[in-house]
């Protein structure tokens, strides 16, 4: 678990963005649609569900309208305005037994055998001690329970995350924390993926890399708008710089995002998915 300080931070941080998030949600969710399905695929009606990391409630809802009003799925994520946004999606389909909780993914305490299911998309390679939530993952599924895990596959197979700090980092020196430890692409590696999941006890283990669109925007300055509220830390970087210089960065990658998409902001993104029972 982060230290008090760095916890603190990361929720200032995301708090901030979460109006960003809620603006572009019905975005996001159709940029990932597809990665969404795979995780909820074969889901049954009665069986209990936990998702970590849900944000503004995906794939929390698929996965509750796959076990219907007799199962019960359960979306966790540390930010409340993330939260209260899943929950308003949540009564606006009437999905009910959907739930919403504010527990951070890194200290699970659930009792053994709680779920059938626990889905974690793009959430695990951000905690400081991914095998141990793993470990107490193992532990509230079910015997031959499924973990599914989305992680980011490699910086140079994401365009869409890697344009907008290319260019900022042209500028200035990246700030420490972004150059090591939790991050979008500290899991990019798919052994050390498997290998963490295998060492919390899991069988069965599937490493599956999956192709999506993360950026369809005619134009690079809409793309960077785009980021720039979603994009954490890197956009509160961005947002710091002096006038003159956030202007010139924005600006340049406005005109990278056009030349990698080939005259557009269409860029692609590459996540490994993992799939594995108890």
């Amino acid at each position: 678990m982060p230290a008090p300080d760095a916890q603190l931070e990361m929720c200032t941080i995301w708090s901030r963005l979460a109006a960003g998030w809620k603006k572009h949600d019905a975005l996001h969710t159709r940029y990932t649609a597809g990665v969404t399905a795979r995780m909820v695929d074969g889901l049954l009606p009665g069986q209990q569900v936990l998702d970590i990391a849900c944000g503004t409630g995906d794939p929390t809802l698929a996965a509750a309208e796959r076990v219907g009003p007799t199962g019960h799925v359960l979306g966790i994520d540390f930010i409340d305005e993330l939260l209260d946004h899943a929950r308003a999606k949540a009564a606006a389909r009437g999905l009910r037994h959907a739930e919403f909780a504010c527990i951070d993914g890194e200290t699970l305490a659930f009792p053994p055998a709680s779920f059938d299911r626990v889905t974690i998309r793009w959430g695990l390679m951000f905690m400081t001690d991914p095998a141990a939530c793993l470990a107490r993952v193992h532990r509230a599924l079910v015997p031959g329970g499924v973990l599914a895990v989305a992680c980011w596959a490699s910086p140079q197979q994401n365009p869409w995350a890697t344009v907008l700090p290319m260019v900022v980092f042209r500028h200035i020196e990246p700030p420490a924390a972004q150059l090591s430890g939790p991050g979008p692409f500290a899991l990019a590696d798919p052994d050390l993926l498997r290998s963490l999941v295998a060492g919390a006890g899991f069988t069965e283990i599937t490493v599956e890399a999956i192709e999506l669109t993360m950026s369809d925007f005619a134009r690079g300055e809409d793309f960077v708008s785009y980021r720039m509220d979603t994009a954490g830390p890197l956009a509160d970087t961005i947002a710091a710089l002096p006038e003159a210089l956030r202007d010139t960065v924005l600006g340049e990658a406005a005109r990278e995002a056009e030349r990698i998409g080939g005259g557009t902001a269409h860029l692609g993104g590459a996540t490994w998915l993992v799939t594995a029972r108890r």
